[in-house]
């Protein structure tokens, strides 16, 4: 266990992608870390790469399993002593068609992402009450703000995420844990680069006002801002990072384009 007094985050689904870039951005702002994520291997290579073990832990678990939870908790409490702010930002999606979605492929995507940040909110913030309070920030989607084509199990997660974020704000704000919700739009992710064609990529700029895709550490600003003392009032609300595609609706890219001219 350290001595150190800093403030601890947790980030769940944080050995890559979003969830490294939120990390490094909690690191580089004087905060300790908790990487939480159900993928073994990359965890422990994040974990080398940072070589900090007096302010990165990282405990292997799947936010949908209770048990596991309830373990990961424990062990970060105990390493650091306390917990101060919650990212939950683990997340798994199935692209399909409705009718060739499975049940258990349903069941797979909301176990994640619906009762993962269930459980982890649930579990850390009797945590965070010890010291007074804390911030939760769930990592939802533009997904859950708009309906799309083949996102039948993970826009139904990210829209009810969305909502338990609400219910979550509503009762936990009470006892001083703020809770908001970041909906990210298309972001320039590892991941992204492999399973978007460039059809696809041309297909966002044309609908995207600034015409491009994000970056991680544009996500991980907003989740900063919103678990900062500089977001103190914010709670229950959802922060559309997504370069204005949700406000811009389905839009035309030629009529759009003329009207600039």
């Amino acid at each position: 266990m350290t001595a150190s007094s800093s403030p601890v985050a947790v980030v769940t689904g944080g050995a890559r992608g979003i969830g490294l870039a939120v990390a490094q951005w909690f690191l580089t702002h004087g905060h300790r870390v908790a990487l939480w994520d159900a993928d073994a291997v990359t965890l422990r290579a994040t974990e080398a790469a940072l070589d900090d073990p007096s302010r990165v832990l990282a405990i292997h678990c799947d936010v949908s399993q209770p048990a596991q939870v309830t373990d990961a908790t424990e062990q970060t409490e105990s390493y650091f002593g306390r917990i101060d702010a919650l990212v939950n930002n683990a997340g798994v999606a199935v692209f399909k068609p409705i009718g060739q979605t499975s049940f258990e492929e349903w069941q797979t995507v909301l176990g994640t992402n619906l009762n993962g940040p269930f459980l982890c909110t649930q579990a850390i913030a009797p945590v965070m009450l010890k010291t007074g309070g804390g911030s939760v920030v769930n990592i939802a989607s533009i997904s859950g703000l708009r309906a799309s084509t083949l996102r039948v199990a993970y826009g139904t997660s990210k829209a009810a995420l969305i909502h338990l974020t609400k219910q979550q704000a509503t009762e936990l704000g009470t006892v001083g844990i703020r809770v908001n919700a970041v909906a990210p739009g298309p972001v320039d992710t590892e991941m992204a680069k492999l399973v978007h064609s460039a059809a696809i990529r041309a297909d966002y700029h044309d609908v995207i006002p600034l015409e491009r895709y994000g970056t991680v550490q544009e996500i991980a600003n907003a989740v900063g801002f919103l678990c900062s003392a500089a977001a103190s009032y914010v709670n229950g609300q959802v922060l559309a990072v997504d370069g204005g595609f949700d406000a811009a609706g389905v839009g035309l890219p030629t009529l759009r384009k003329t009207a600039v001219q």
